[in-house]
């Protein structure tokens, strides 16, 4: 079963993924877990410095990623390789469980979060699921998180942006703030992949961000994750 967790349904073909941390145990306990669960481990990095230039010739799909290490720290790290390449994702798996580093990574750009207390299993499980499209967050801090951000948000100017969204463009949005990847929403409204993914990117543009993780946290201040019935 755990085989085919690191592949993508449609095509076979195993996820590509980068692990950044600078404890040896750590890393190669972290590499060995996710090549077992049919990943493709395709390349390592200790610190900062060596995420980025790995990054660029490797190119994974995800990258595991600890906050701190050598400089750049991952904050920092986030920023580079999704500027450098936006479809990547990126998961923070870190010993630190405060609001403040989630929120930094968050805003960075990052995909999800876990506090290194997470279980083999489930980090296997948030890879794939981020790898798919999704968010991950530790149980105990996506509440935090999203109230932080619905403090800071300005009500007025996000239902002007809402008017610029198509019927079909909020539906997916809807299913997109629960946490439902591309493929999933692909299945309950009958279209393909690409037409969702291409919903998501026109969604992007017109309300002006850069990443599913904003979008998503977008859509969770408004209140399109509550059930319309």
């Amino acid at each position: 079963m755990t085989e085919t967790v690191g592949r993508d349904q449609a095509t076979g073909v195993a996820t590509k993924v980068m692990v950044v941390d600078d404890h040896p145990m750590w890393r190669n306990a972290v590499e060995r877990d996710l090549a077992e669960a049919g990943f493709e481990v395709v390349a390592v990095a200790a610190s900062g410095d060596e995420a980025i230039t790995r990054f660029a010739a490797a190119r994974p799909h995800v990258v595991v990623l600890d906050l701190q290490i050598p400089a750049p720290n991952g904050v920092e790290v986030t920023r580079t390789v999704l500027a450098q390449d936006p479809s990547a994702r990126v998961l923070i798996l870190s010993a630190s469980g405060e609001q403040a580093d989630v929120l930094e990574a968050l805003k960075a750009g990052a995909t999800g979060y876990l506090v290194k207390s997470a279980s083999s299993a489930d980090l296997i499980a948030a890879v794939g699921r981020v790898a798919a499209g999704g968010t991950v967050f530790t149980p105990g801090l996506a509440g935090l998180v999203l109230g932080e951000f619905r403090r800071l948000s300005d009500p007025k100017e996000e239902q002007s942006e809402a008017s610029q969204l198509t019927e079909r463009e909020t539906e997916v949005l809807r299913m997109v703030a629960k946490g439902w990847g591309s493929k999933q929403i692909a299945e309950r409204l009958v279209i393909s992949h690409r037409t969702v993914q291409n919903h998501v990117q026109n969604t992007l543009r017109k309300l002006q961000m850069h990443n599913r993780v904003e979008l998503t946290r977008w859509a969770i201040e408004q209140g399109l994750d509550d059930d319309e019935e």
